[in-house]
C-alpha cells in the first residue's frame, strides 16, 4: 500500500510528482516511503531530498521521511481471548497511552506463516514497531526482521533467542521451584508434574525448577509422574485422570498453567477426590479464575501487566536509539498461597 496518495488537493505534491521529479517511478517512492531495503542509498537520498524540498500529500505512515512517528505499535498474539494475553497486552496499552501511543492488535492464531505476513505488514506498514508475544518464528527469523532495522521486543519467548534480540520474561525456573519447595515443606514427596508442550521454553525452564527441587529435597524424579499438557484445560482434565488412575497416585500435583491445574481440580472434584485433604494442586500464573475457583487455587504469580509495561520501556528506548545495558529482561515471581494445597493426609 503506498504511504502517498496519487493525487493531493493541498498543494503539496503528489506521489507521482515526487517520482517525476527524482526521475524514478511510482513504486520506487513508495518503497522508500515504506522503510523498504530495496532501493540504492544514492536513490533513497534522492528521492528523501525531493521530499523534504517539495512537501507531499501523505498519510501517517510516510511521517518517518522526516523522522517522525506514526505513534502506533503492533502487537502479534496467538490469540487474545485468554486472561493471560488481556494481561500482558493490558499492560502494554497502558504503558502506550502514557505516552501518547496506541496498540495495533494481531491476533496469528498460532498460524506461523500468518505470522510472518504479519511481520511483513508491521515493518513496510503504518507501525514504528512491535511488541510480538510468544512468537512462533525461530531465532534466526527473528533476527533477519533485526537486521531489516526494525524495531520490536519479544514478550515471553517460545524458543530460547539469541542475544541480539530484546526479550522480556518471567524468572520460569525460580518459580517452578518456588511451588515445589511448598509443597515439600508441608510434607509431599510424590509430586506429580501436568507440563506444558515439551521444547517450549517456558516448560523446559519450569521443569528444571521441578527436578531442581527435587534434587535438592533428595528425592528422584518418577518418569510416571510426569504428563505432558498443553497448557489447554481439557489437557489437565485428562493428565489428572492419568495420574489419578495411577497404582500409587500423587498426593499433589504441580501444573504448569492455572488452566490445566483448574482440568485437574475438575477431574478430582468428579472422582470424589478432595481438594486439599486428599490431594494438593498448584498452578501457575495467577490469572483471576486462581482466586474465584473452590478451593481458591495456589499458584506462582507472573507480572504479566508488568512485562508488558516493561517491554514498551525497552521498545520506547530502542526507538529513540537509546543504548539498553541488557536486551534480555527476566521478571521476578511469586507464589501465592491459597486453599488448594495442604499437607498429605498419612
Amino acid at each position: 500500500m503506498h504511504a502517498m496518495s496519487e493525487s493531493g488537493g493541498n498543494g503539496r505534491a503528489t506521489i507521482r510528482e515526487i517520482a517525476e521529479l527524482a526521475g524514478v517511478s511510482i513504486a520506487t517512492v513508495s518503497r522508500v516511503v515504506n522503510g523498504r531495503e530495496d532501493v540504492s542509498p544514492e536513490t533513497r537520498e534522492l528521492v528523501q531530498r525531493v521530499v523534504r524540498e517539495r512537501g507531499y500529500s501523505a498519510n501517517r505512515s510516510a511521517r518517518g521521511l522526516s523522522g517522525g512517528k506514526t505513534g502506533l505499535i503492533g502487537a502479534t498474539v496467538p490469540m487474545v481471548h485468554y486472561p493471560y494475553f488481556s494481561q500482558l497486552v493490558g499492560g502494554a496499552a497502558e504503558a502506550l497511552y502514557e505516552q501518547d501511543m496506541r496498540l495495533v492488535l494481531c491476533p496469528t492464531m498460532h498460524e506461523h506463516e500468518r505470522e510472518v505476513s504479519l511481520l511483513e505488514r508491521l515493518m513496510h506498514g503504518t507501525t514504528d514497531g512491535a511488541l510480538l508475544i510468544l512468537p512462533e518464528e525461530s531465532s534466526d527469523e527473528l533476527e533477519a526482521l533485526l537486521n531489516h532495522g526494525y524495531r520490536f521486543v519479544v514478550i515471553d519467548p517460545m524458543m530460547p533467542l539469541n542475544e541480539r534480540i530484546p526479550a522480556v520474561s518471567a524468572a520460569h525456573a525460580a518459580g517452578a521451584d518456588q511451588a515445589m519447595k511448598h509443597l515439600l515443606s508441608i510434607g509431599h514427596t510424590r509430586i506429580a508434574a501436568i507440563t506444558g508442550p515439551l521444547g517450549m521454553k517456558a516448560t523446559e525452564d519450569r521443569r528444571r525448577g521441578y527436578y531442581a527441587a527435587l534434587a535438592a529435597a533428595g528425592i528422584m524424579p518418577d518418569p510416571v509422574l510426569e504428563v505432558e499438557g498443553n497448557f489447554e484445560l481439557s489437557s489437565g482434565i485428562s493428565a489428572a485422570e492419568h495420574l489419578l488412575d495411577l497404582p500409587e497416585p500423587p498426593t499433589a500435583i504441580f501444573s504448569f498453567n492455572d488452566n490445566m491445574a483448574i482440568g485437574a481440580m475438575q477431574t478430582a472434584r468428579a472422582r470424589g477426590v478432595r481438594i486439599p485433604e486428599d490431594l494438593s494442586i498448584v498452578g501457575f500464573d495467577d490469572l483471576e479464575e486462581a482466586a474465584i475457583v473452590t478451593p481458591a487455587l495456589t499458584t506462582v504469580r507472573q507480572p504479566l501487566a508488568e512485562m508488558g509495561r516493561i517491554a514498551v520501556s525497552l521498545l520506547t528506548r530502542l526507538l529513540d536509539n537509546q543504548r539498553l545495558e541488557a536486551l534480555h529482561v527476566e521478571l521476578g515471581t511469586r507464589l501465592v498461597v491459597r486453599d488448594s494445597t495442604a499437607p498429605p493426609l498419612s
